[in-house]
């Protein structure tokens, strides 16, 4: 499991070495992101647009907070792509995403079991 899909240094210092702050904020984005991703998928195939993009840029800002940074840029690509009305690319991009985001549930899990 690549260890870069956190930056966990970044974070620790966001959260100035707080664990229990970390866990928790790596809870709620576990929670919040799943939802949003499902609803995510509904705007694409609905070619939703300000739907796209308003849920690709709390997602963005969420992947920041943990400093997921891999999926915060394909979270910018697809708020661009709402952004300009071309939603093209967005599924083939969204299938990247997913695998992106199951090996961040992965990472968490880690994390967890190191903090714990």
């Amino acid at each position: 499991m690549s260890q870069d899909i956190i930056d966990l240094n970044e974070f620790m210092e966001r959260v100035q070495d707080d664990k229990e702050l970390l866990l928790e904020l790596l809870d709620i984005f576990s929670e919040d992101s799943q939802e949003k991703m499902k609803n995510l998928k509904v705007a694409i195939q609905q070619n939703d647009y300000e739907t796209v993009k308003s849920i690709a840029h709390s997602l963005k800002g969420a992947s920041g907070n943990i400093s997921a940074k891999a999926l915060r840029q394909s979270l910018m690509k697809l708020e661009e792509m709402g952004k300009v009305n071309d939603l093209g690319q967005a599924p083939a991009l969204y299938q990247e995403m997913e695998v992106q985001l199951a090996d961040l549930f992965k990472r968490i899990e880690e994390i967890k079991q190191e903090f714990h």
